[in-house]
């Protein structure tokens, strides 16, 4: 499933903002977005722009020139929309008028439009990422294998009702590490060493490739494969190390958290990858906690939040956690299998750049 950066969205609530008089607090989703005042009433449509996206260079976004602009060599010129803080208030994502893009003006008019309704490509919005480190990858030879999804984890923020479909399902809560996410899969075309977004060659380049040699992964799942006769097995995991994303669980040298594991294209339950990480000699991510029925503890995006503070062992502010049920299960709302992750605000206000 591919991220919805930019949707039509209703706003539900706005309220004052102590001390300011020209700003407001306005509620889309399960986010809250600081906006001009009289821009919008309660009740409105508009344009909800979430973290992390990457808007084009046009007109319209003109007026983040000076605090939002950016330019790479990966993804070229575009003004980038992360967390702020302004007058005490978190503010996430941008929230703009319908009535400023033509596009969405003549699909108003002529077409109509639903609330929810995916605007990420009409608008030109792309996803912010950095270039992967070489020292942490290597040398790409092609894009993901069929067996290796994006991972990609849906914010609570964003589909609030996700936490509706925790209702009477054993659930488990797992830290998210900071790091880089990397996989290793086999299937019928042989055994693929991956990061976010690409297969890497076997090469003194990869950092991953070699720890993944030192353990005898590569051996371990190949043993695996042919005990158990599937046709593909992957697993998935965050690597972090000295150098990847400031290090801010303060390791002295590299290591790899298991999240998912995938057996013919299925992940399995939270029971099933503990006994082959172990079996591996493979380090999961950390399990916070088991429970049932999630929406009775934790009923609000605002619980899970709280839940979500925290610090890593060596002392780093926490990037947050990931809820999963202990036995997969579809979700309907992503349309894909029920997953979700809750950001840390503390760790947003504090580490992005």
């Amino acid at each position: 499933m591919s991220r919805k950066l930019a949707s039509i969205q209703k706003i539900w609530k706005i309220e004052p903002i102590e001390g300011a008089d020209r700003i407001l607090l306005a509620h889309v989703l399960g986010w809250q977005c600081v906006v001009k005042k009289d821009q919008f009433k309660e009740g409105d449509d508009a344009v909800y722009f979430e973290i992390d996206s990457f808007l084009p260079v046009r007109p319209e976004f003109e007026f983040m020139r000076t605090s939002s602009y950016k330019k790479s060599d990966f993804l070229g010129e575009g003004f980038r929309i992360k967390s702020m803080k302004l007058r005490g208030q978190i503010s996430q994502g941008l929230l703009m008028p319908i009535s400023e893009f033509p596009e969405l003006y003549d699909m108003q008019m002529y077409d109509g439009y639903e609330i929810g309704q995916d605007v990420t490509d009409l608008l030109g919005v792309r996803k912010w990422e950095i270039e992967e480190r070489a020292t942490t990858g290597g040398t790409v030879i092609g894009t993901l294998p069929y067996d290796v999804p994006h991972t990609d984890e849906t914010r609570c923020q964003a589909e609030p009702g996700l936490i509706q479909e925790f209702a009477g399902l054993e659930y488990y809560i797992s830290t998210k590490m900071d790091g880089s996410s990397h996989s290793v899969s086999i299937d019928e075309n042989g055994f693929h060493v991956c990061g976010h977004n690409y297969e890497y060659k076997d090469d003194d380049s990869s950092s991953f490739y070699k720890l993944v040699k030192e353990r005898g992964y590569q051996e371990k799942m190949e043993q695996f494969v042919n005990d158990y006769d599937l046709k593909s097995l992957t697993i998935q995991g965050e690597l972090c190390a000295p150098g990847i994303q400031k290090n801010r669980l303060r390791l002295q040298k590299p290591e790899w958290y298991v999240f998912t594991v995938r057996m013919n294209g299925v992940r399995v339950s939270l029971e099933t990858m503990m006994k082959i990480c172990e079996d591996f000699g493979m380090t999961t991510v950390p399990i916070e906690e088991v429970g049932n029925d999630l929406p009775s503890k934790y009923p609000t995006v605002e619980a899970l939040l709280e839940r979500a503070d925290g610090e890593y062992p060596n002392g780093g502010k926490k990037e947050g956690i990931v809820i999963r049920p202990t036995t997969p299960k579809y979700s309907q709302l992503i349309n894909a299998m029920l997953s979700m992750k809750v950001v840390n605000n503390k760790y947003l206000l504090k580490n992005e750049e």
